[in-house]
């Protein structure tokens, strides 16, 4: 399997994006979002002092970013300057995702597992484009990595302790309904998540130390195994054919460094069926 390391020596990597002609990522240890092209020149876009980070692109090409120790959206100007997009209003926040009508999802745990808190279930809120806030899902045990089909019409939420990819299905007004298991994981334990052309979904597995590839229903249909914990995975590259993978070596929830220090790394595995949807 050609399987290529792209970044390597950084923290705790998540939320990778392909966007223009090259891949964000974020280091949630050092706090920051970097873009890298396919040669490995890397630079640092934003500096934000939250964990988690994760970010998506508005339709007109500005990056949202969740400040998640703040309860913020943040948006990146043209300038590169963060402004507040809209008010999360309490910390914990995880992944996002950005659908073709500029609405924002973003979930969270319900609980703090870092700090021993007691379990509750998370939730999806939505942050329309005009910076309006509300609940449109709940009982996700741990939400994780979404995304959205390219006709605009289903979320699918990466649920890490239940095993499964979530969906529903999205109204006009960004509502969500029919909830229903999208697949059955048997085991794996799916982080960051996204879709390509033949309706696939691609899960980053921390402990499973791979990246798996499933249908509707839970067909696995590719897996590539890896040396070390897989946080989030994106389609992207010049034709839409390269998987990137954020991985690092997972030292445990509570742990005084999550990942081992220098141990984050992007790598790259060309694969046959392109990018689709968001993100």
């Amino acid at each position: 399997m050609d399987v290529r390391t792209l970044v390597s020596g950084r923290g705790l990597l998540e939320s990778p994006r392909w966007h223009g002609d090259r891949l964000y990522f974020s280091d949630w240890s050092s706090g920051e979002v970097l873009a890298v092209d396919m040669s490995g020149s890397c630079e640092t876009v934003a500096r934000v002092a939250s964990l988690p980070l994760c970010t998506a692109w508005l339709p007109d090409g500005r990056m949202l970013i969740v400040s998640s120790s703040d309860g913020l959206l943040l948006r990146r100007e043209a300038d590169g300057s963060l402004v507040t997009h809209a008010e999360l209003g309490r910390p914990g926040w995880n992944d996002i995702v950005v659908d073709g009508r500029g609405n924002a999802y973003v979930n969270g745990a319900g609980s703090n597992p870092m700090t021993g808190e007691e379990f509750r279930p998370g939730a999806v809120h939505l942050a329309t484009a005009d910076g309006r806030v509300r609940e449109v899902a709940d009982d996700i045990a741990f939400p994780n990595g979404m995304a959205v089909t390219p006709d605009n019409a289903t979320l699918i939420v990466a649920d890490s302790y239940r095993n499964a990819l979530i969906a529903f299905d999205i109204a006009d007004d960004g509502t969500l309904s029919g909830r229903r298991i999208w697949a059955a994981l048997d085991g794996g334990v799916p982080d960051g998540i996204c879709l390509d052309a033949e309706g696939a979904v691609w899960y980053a597995d921390v402990p499973n130390k791979r990246c798996v590839r499933v249908a509707e229903g839970g067909a696995v249909l590719r897996t590539v195994e890896l040396d070390r914990g897989g946080f989030a995975c994106a389609l992207g590259g010049p034709q839409g054919t390269d998987l990137f993978v954020a991985t690092a070596q997972w030292q445990g929830m509570n742990a005084s460094e999550m990942v081992a220090a220098g141990s984050g790394q992007v790598l790259v595995v060309p694969v046959d069926v392109p990018q689709a949807g968001w993100p």
